[in-house]
């Protein structure tokens, strides 16, 4: 099978939107950026979500920067690390069986997930979260929710 190729002088010729996607999407995938201490914004993102499934404060506790906040539709405006702890992984973890996370894009310090969540009683819900990283902790936390309800006790108290 032969593979097409295109040189420069088709791309110009066919204008600037062509040379701009042909740039966009040439190339072999880039590798995950290094945080200053080895990790990345994904694998923190990642470890965030397993982190649930544990049940166990222990590791959020590791996880999250001291100066930790987290942000959502549902009244919470950059909450602390122990507000976090108290009005939503005390609240919410024995609902949550464990994340699908169907898209995560990161840079840099930053990563972009979209998650299915699992409840404990079969239910489901799907959130975007905004992560911002330092170093090898997890900086602050923006969820949006696909829906004001669309967190693991109203999906599981049918009250989505």
């Amino acid at each position: 099978m032969k593979i097409p190729t295109t040189t420069r002088r088709t791309l110009l010729g066919a204008g600037g939107f062509a040379v701009a996607g042909a740039l966009g999407i040439s190339g072999p995938p880039k590798s995950p950026t290094r945080t200053a201490h080895g990790g990345s914004a994904e694998e923190l993102a990642r470890r965030f979500y397993k982190a649930w499934e544990q049940k166990d404060w222990g590791p959020f506790d590791v996880l999250l920067a001291d100066d930790f906040t987290f942000t959502s539709a549902n009244d919470d405006d950059h909450i602390s690390k122990s507000a976090f702890k108290s009005n939503c992984w005390e609240t919410q973890r024995d609902y949550i069986h464990h994340f699908d996370i169907e898209r995560l894009f990161s840079q840099g310090d930053e990563a972009f997930v979209k998650y299915l969540c699992h409840t404990t009683n079969g239910k489901t819900f799907r959130n975007v979260e905004y992560v911002r990283t330092r170093g090898e902790r997890v900086e602050s936390i923006e969820c949006y929710f696909g829906g004001r309800s669309t967190f693991p006790s109203a999906v599981s108290l049918g009250k989505s």
